[in-house]
Parts: structure tokens; sequence; C-alpha cells
């Protein structure tokens, strides 16, 4: 990447914490570090009426991307570092562009939308997630976007064109309103440069033709939906009403939920969660994810992108039985691993915390 910071990779210095190096070094340039992979903002613009477009540069510890990947960001608000998930698209210059919605009430995106200085230095993970293209043959794709979830295919639809969009494509793109929907322009460019690419905009709330939500929306103008791999990404909701639409209709269906659905209030009461490492035992309600119980009482565990895909949440569980918010499943096996935002507690826990 053209842009990445590339200095002479510094010399190593047994005696030369990484800490104290990257304290001094980044007074001479804010992105140097010895190992750490950062990223500054260097532009934002508003991407629709309640979302902006950030474009960071990384250093040169990022080792790149694929389209369709996430990131986690490390973004530093009233002294306190919290990491968040998006998913960039890479441009031609090297930078990452990520769109945030302002959510109300959230400190991390009203802080990135809105109140993030250019030249501010973010904290950046390595690229992870497994919604990529296909090395082999073409194959026909239709993407279902709601919200948020545009971000991943406005990548996956960049490296589509830049292949010559072999195979038949199509995009359905979810939005209350139209002040609500982003790259439109793009989109409505690539459709009319590109004959193998189909798109929809379908807005909910339209006053005049409002459109139907996916549940109810009708895949039949699709004449190879049969042979069709199906990627779809928006709030679990949608995510999970679009799987049911299309069960047993199309080849695959693979997803990303950036919200977790809300499963059937089969679990009420409280348990008790010990926490190994700290010695402390604490109540929390049993159907709600361990993250959020746990940040609920003051715990921070490390996360990333709470949604069951980094990995950054990972724990250990002793003993206890919980239950998968987003499929619903039980897990009893002691001595495991558990992700702590897609799990919640069935029973008492000892978790290595």
């Amino acid at each position: 990447m053209s842009s990445v910071y590339r200095n002479a990779t510094p010399p190593t210095i047994p005696w030369l914490s990484e800490g104290f190096f990257d304290f001094w070094s980044s007074r001479v340039h804010p992105l140097w570090t010895l190992r750490r992979p950062l990223a500054r903002l260097v532009a934002r613009n508003a991407a629709s009426s309640d979302a902006v477009t950030l474009e960071l540069q990384p250093n040169r510890h990022f080792k790149g991307m694929l389209a369709g990947q996430h990131i986690n960001l490390g973004v530093e608000v009233e002294g306190r570092l919290t990491t968040r998930s998006y998913s960039p698209t890479v441009l031609p210059n090297g930078h990452l562009a990520i769109t945030v919605k302002a959510i109300a009430g959230g400190k991390i995106s009203n802080h990135l939308a809105r109140d993030a200085a250019i030249g501010e230095v973010f904290a950046l993970g390595q690229a992870f997630g497994e919604m990529t293209l296909p090395a082999d043959a073409p194959q026909c794709l239709l993407l279902l976007a709601a919200g948020s979830g545009i971000t991943p295919m406005r990548a996956l639809l960049r490296q589509l064109d830049a292949q010559g969009m072999l195979a038949p494509v199509e995009l359905r793109y979810w939005a209350r309103c139209r002040e609500e929907l982003c790259f439109v322009e793009e989109l409505n460019a690539l459709a009319s440069r590109q004959p193998n690419f189909r798109l929809q905009l379908l807005l909910t709330r339209d006053p005049n033709a409002p459109n139907a939500r996916v549940d109810a929306h009708d895949f039949s103008d699709i004449t190879a939906l049969k042979n069709a791999r199906v990627l779809a990404c928006g709030p679990g909701g949608f995510v999970e009403a679009a799987r049911q639409r299309l069960q047993g209709q199309v080849a695959s269906f693979q997803s990303e939920a950036f919200s977790q659905p809300l499963l059937p209030a089969q679990e009420a009461g409280s348990v008790q969660v010990q926490l190994l490492r700290s010695g402390r035992t604490l109540t929390v309600p049993r159907g709600t994810a361990l993250l959020q119980a746990l940040e609920a009482e003051g715990i921070q565990p490390a996360s990333g992108c709470r949604m069951g895909i980094c990995n950054t949440c990972v724990c250990g569980k002793v003993s206890g039985i919980t239950r998968h918010t987003l499929t619903g499943e039980y897990a009893d096996e002691p001595s495991t691993l558990l992700k702590l935002c897609v799990n919640s507690a069935s029973t008492d826990l000892a978790l290595e915390l």
C-alpha cells in the first residue's frame, strides 16, 4: 500500500522496552511503532443522513485485508480505550475507509462520526472474517444488506468490478428512507457500467410506496436463485429473517450480523458467575450475553466485534452450562473456550477471568 508509513525497520535493542520505544518514536511520527498496527484519521465525509465515512491511514504493521473482512478499531473516549469492529473498503491509495452510523447514546459511534479530530490515531487490529469472495470459478451472487451492512458489500463489489464481474451479481439494499442509504451514486454508477450487476434499493418506510421487508420480499425474478451464493449483512433480525426466507431455495447462505437477534424468552432468574483469576463472584441474569452482563457489573473483558467473529473476548469456561445467544444451543462441556459476546449463563459458571 503506497501510503502506509514505511520507514526503515528500527533495530532491536534488548534493553529497550516496546512501550518505551513506541512512546518516543510516536513523537517523531504518530504511526511509527515497533510492532503495533495503528491508523490515523485523515478525512471524514458524510455518507448519509446519519452516517459518515472515515478515511484511515494504517501504518506498516497492518498486514492488509480481503474485501468483506473486518478490523477492530481501538478508540479512546473519556480516558477509556474501547474496541469496535468495522468492515473497511481498501482505497486505491492504500487507506482504509470505514462507515460509521451515529447511534443515539453510543459514545464510540458519536465520537467517530462527529468529534474525532483529523490526525487522531487509533489502535488497529489485523483483518479477520470469512465473508469473502471465493478463489474458484465465478458463481451467481446475491448480496443482501440493511443499514450498515452495506459496508462489506461495497468492498466486495469493488473487487468484483475490478475483476470484470464475470458472473451475475444482485444487490438488494434495505433502509427505512432514502436519506439513510449510503454510496447510492457509486452503486448506481456500477449498475450502469456493469451489465452483470443488478441493484435494488428498498425503502421500508417510503411514504408513497413502501417496500416489503426481507421476510416478505419477492425473489422470484432471480432466475438463477437455486444456484446462487447468498451473502447477507445487517442487524441480527434482518439476517435471521433473510435466512428463514431463503432456506432451501439457494445454493449457500453466509451471513454476518452486527447486532444479535432476540431469542424467545426461555430463561429467567439469575445465576452465580465465579471469576477465578480475580476472585470475584457475580450475580448475573440468565439469558443475557456474558459480555454484556459482565460489563454491567463493571468488568471490562477484552472485546472486539461483539458478534462472535473476531475471538477477542474468548476466555476459558471451567464449569457450568451456557446458551448460545444466536442459535439457542446449550453447551455443558467443562474446560472449554467460550465467546463471551454470544453466550449467556444458564447455570452457575466458573470462568478464567
